[in-house]
């Protein structure tokens, strides 16, 4: 185990990795400590090719408040609102790029960037009692970074209400909006995250690999390019030896092993 001061990392031995936010006087709010330990805990994860997924937990009564308010009043300057910004992007645009899926498991309140943390990881499971809002409307300030992988989760009008009201939705009304993936009580938390982890990891790291890039990918393409890029991904995902021993399994009516775990 890793230890900082605020995030803690340990790794099992299917090579997943847990990294959990330890901020809990300050909500785990995304300052400059937390923002640059992710980041270094990501770059150094994307380059492990034994990492079969990572999962984002937190300790104490909130998952992530997100930034810090007294902070951003203590520094009224707008290149330092920037810089900020522009750090949290990195983070967010990080989790996308990990060759392996990323696993929010949330409990207690993700409000403004914490909320956009979680809509940001491929797939979320909270704890029953888990609520979500985009609450900088509150104090005058619209979430508007928030916003990007918001309204990629979660129907457009549903986003908008969360960003123009900066009201709470609780867990299960984000699992019925796509915001999450599974709700569970507090102590079945773990449960249902394992049940994510061992489905991910049962399958073939190239094709989960290249599968989350190409979703991320295509979605941003009008649909004849993105059938392209589909297409030529799938094509390449044939020709690897996972992908091949899996047809092979197929016609032989047998369970594939993976050549390559």
């Amino acid at each position: 185990m890793t230890d900082s001061a605020v995030l803690l990392q340990t790794r099992d031995a299917r090579g997943v990795v847990t990294l959990t936010l330890n901020d809990p006087a300050r909500f785990n709010a995304l300052g400059d400590e937390m923002l640059a330990a992710l980041q270094a805990a990501l770059v150094t994860i994307g380059k492990d090719e034994t990492v079969r997924a990572v999962v984002l937990a937190a300790n104490g009564r909130a998952f992530c408040a997100g930034h810090n308010l007294k902070d951003m009043a203590a520094h009224p300057d707008r290149a330092w609102y920037q810089d900020l910004f522009n750090r949290c992007t990195k983070v967010m645009l990080a989790i996308q790029k990990l060759p392996v899926p990323v696993i929010a498991r949330v409990q207690g309140m993700a409000t403004a960037a914490g909320c956009q943390l979680v809509a940001q990881c491929d797939l979320a499971v909270a704890s029953s009692d888990a609520s979500f809002a985009t609450s900088g409307i509150h104090y005058g300030l619209f979430c508007a970074t928030p916003s990007v992988p918001l309204v990629r989760n979660v129907p457009i009008k549903r986003a908008m209400e969360m960003l123009l009201t900066g009201d709470f939705i609780s867990a299960q009304d984000a699992l019925v909006q796509g915001l999450v993936n599974r709700v569970a009580s507090e102590d079945l938390l773990d449960a249902a995250v394992e049940q994510l982890v061992a489905a991910i990891v049962s399958k073939p790291r190239v094709a989960v690999s290249m599968g989350k890039a190409l979703v991320y990918q295509q979605r941003e393409l009008g649909l004849e390019a993105a059938y392209q890029t589909a297409s030529q991904c799938m094509a390449t995902n044939m020709m690897d030896a996972d992908a091949q021993e899996g047809a092979q399994a197929f016609a032989q009516k047998r369970k594939p092993v993976w050549p390559q775990g």
